[in-house]
């Protein structure tokens, strides 16, 4: 069964960092596209970063980029989300997902980790 494990969440103040990971199992996700979405209280499901086959292909949400980076590890087949400069509409359920339109309707999903930035 494939299955797309999240760690790392948590609570932050504003500007503090926190890094997220996956761990995928049950299937090797090398070659697929890994990424991150979030969905914050009352809002839809939203992109924020993308990671290809090849590492140095990423792409970011407008709203993390040059804050947040996304990295992976092909032998151990994780990818992680480094989140700088945290802000407090940062709040939100990370999601961590896989193959598909990885930026759009990603293939498959984590269960989520929670990450909540006051003030």
């Amino acid at each position: 069964q494939v299955q797309l494990v999240e760690s790392g969440g948590g609570l932050a103040q504003t500007g503090d960092s926190l890094r997220l990971s996956c761990a995928a199992s049950g299937r090797t996700f090398s070659s697929a596209p890994m990424g991150w979405f979030r969905q914050a209280p009352g809002k839809e499901r939203e992109f924020v970063a993308a990671i290809g086959w090849s590492e140095g292909s990423t792409i970011y949400a407008g709203s993390v980029k040059g804050r947040f980076t996304i990295s992976r590890d092909k032998v151990k087949n994780t990818v992680s989300l480094r989140m700088n400069n945290l802000k407090p509409e940062d709040t939100a359920v990370y999601y961590c997902v896989a193959g598909g339109a990885v930026t759009t309707t990603p293939a498959t999903w984590g269960q989520g980790t929670q990450v909540t930035v006051f003030s």
